[in-house]
């Protein structure tokens, strides 16, 4: 970005921009010296320098020693201060609350986790978000005034006519009218809400296996089958919040899903979800089923697929990667994308056995043929994207050098 930030009559828009492209690249490649960011940004030595003292001032970058090794005198090295804002995020389950918080570099400094069992939440929603973010603000040593934003990721979609949860009967306590007034009144920054699945499509976009896609589907099986559209760059979330809940599609092999504001079976749930893959292990011979959370039985049962090359375990994971198509086929013959990610314990524990059966399978099926690819955002994919979101806002915010 060519200019000359400190002569008089340099339009101010022109040195925001120059001020966020030197940003930008500090968080890309860490620190760097005067030169190099002229060099990275195109602008004059003694623009850059003039560009760096204003950041500094203004308390975004900050000196961290001298480059060391190459030829001539070392150099000033800069980064962006990590202080500058913090930023947190929350993914909740029926069973737990994850908090954390970051630096404005994305540098995790304190996360807390506060189980939430049973039907009934002991204590009201608003109490265990401010708990939960309370508990992850403390371990960062730091006050609840000090976190710019917070994002909550849940299950379903707050539907943005209403204010209201939906498509997620099972989150106890979640679907008061008067929620997000709660919420919003007992937290003192800004606070935003999205669907969880579609949070960790942007953790995938933004750091993972989508990065440099505009176009893709993720598909997400873990506790609940569901997807993620993105559309022009852009996460498409529908006129209610239910974009993505293919759950309720109705596929071949399964009943329909009627009634669907009830707790039911059927659907694209039923033939490929997560709590299908155990009866269907027995039916296909499999012994020695194990027990537990059925995410957590679909996973090992998915990856001892993998690990199979013929016997019942192997039939299960090609029957498996069959009914996934089925439902999957549906989604790409409407809308055409470059690129599919496969996301959630249920679908990476089967690796590149899976992706390829799936693949041939699907390449059956629909007449668009977009690439299937594992997620690479295995940790806490949710929250990592909760955190994203709100990064991504507030180094908008706190990064304008213009105002």
């Amino acid at each position: 970005m060519a200019g000359s930030a400190g002569t008089p009559g340099t339009p101010r828009v022109l040195r925001a921009m120059n001020d966020r492209a030197a940003l930008d690249l500090l968080l890309e490649h860490g620190p760097l010296s005067r030169t190099r960011i002229g060099k990275l940004t195109g602008l004059s030595k003694p623009t850059a320098s003039q560009l760096l003292a204003r950041l500094e001032a203004a308390g975004l970058v900050l000196m961290t020693g001298t480059s060391e090794g190459r030829p001539g005198p070392n150099a000033q090295l800069y980064v962006v201060n990590p202080a500058a804002a913090h930023v947190a995020g929350l993914d909740v389950t029926p069973e737990r609350i994850l908090a954390a918080v970051v630096d404005v570099t994305g540098r995790t400094v304190g996360e807390f986790e506060l189980p939430t069992p049973g039907r009934r939440p002991a204590q009201p929603v608003a109490r265990q978000v401010t708990d939960a973010l309370g508990g992850a603000v403390k371990a960062a040593g730091l006050a609840l005034g000090d976190v710019h934003r917070v994002v909550i990721g849940t299950p379903g979609a707050f539907d943005p006519t209403t204010g209201r949860l939906r498509y997620a009967s099972h989150l106890p306590g979640w679907h008061s009218p008067t929620l997000l007034e709660e919420l919003a009144a007992a937290l003192p920054m800004p606070v935003e809400y999205e669907n969880d699945v579609n949070l960790v499509a942007l953790a995938e976009q933004r750091l993972g296996a989508a990065r440099g896609h505009d176009d893709f589907v993720l598909l997400w099986n873990e506790g609940g089958l569901g997807a993620a559209l993105v559309l022009g760059g852009r996460l498409h979330r529908g006129w209610t919040g239910g974009a993505g809940e293919v759950g309720f599609l109705p596929v071949p092999g399964a009943p329909l899903v009627r009634q669907v504001t009830r707790a039911n079976s059927g659907g694209y749930q039923q033939l490929a979800g997560s709590q299908a893959l155990p009866g269907l292990a027995r039916e296909l011979g499999v012994e020695d089923v194990p027990s537990g959370p059925y995410a957590e039985v679909a996973a090992t049962l998915v990856a001892q697929g993998a690990d199979s090359a013929s016997g019942p375990l192997r039939r299960l994971l090609q029957t498996y990667a069959t009914r996934l198509a089925t439902g999957l086929a549906a989604l790409v013959s409407m809308l055409d994308p470059e690129l599919v990610v496969l996301s959630g314990a249920s679908l990476t524990a089967g690796g590149e056995p899976l992706r390829a059966l799936l693949q041939a399978e699907l390449e059956e099926l629909a007449a668009s043929r977009p690439r299937l690819v594992l997620g690479d955002v295995r940790e806490h994919p949710v929250l990592r994207g909760a955190l994203e979101s709100a990064l991504a806002t507030t180094r908008d915010e706190v990064f304008d050098t213009s105002r």
